[in-house]
């Protein structure tokens, strides 16, 4: 498998990489920060110490951190739609 880059992490499971909500639309969610447990359509549901967060992808922009340490920032828009599909789906970087 391809590791996860900047260029291609719309390709590839989220579960399991840390992220934080840069900003959003909700601004009591702006600052969360946690580890990927369960992907949905419409959310990404996000580990926060103890607590478990569902935040809304298309209203929020994420900043994830991969495997080698760097950072990306994806607005969540794009990660709209079943995780299934958008690993086969083909896209333009708009970030």
């Amino acid at each position: 498998m391809t590791p996860i880059t900047a260029k291609n992490i719309l390709r590839h499971e989220l579960i399991g990489l840390d992220v934080e909500v840069v900003r959003g639309r909700n601004p009591s969610n702006a600052s969360i920060r946690g580890r990927v447990i369960d992907e949905s359509r419409n959310t990404l549901l996000i580990r926060e110490g103890e607590r478990a967060r569902r935040i809304v992808k298309q209203t929020a922009v994420f900043r994830f951190k991969l495997p080698d340490g760097a950072a990306v920032e994806v607005e969540g828009a794009t990660l709209v739609g079943r995780p299934e599909d958008r690993v086969k789906r083909k896209m333009k970087r708009s970030w």
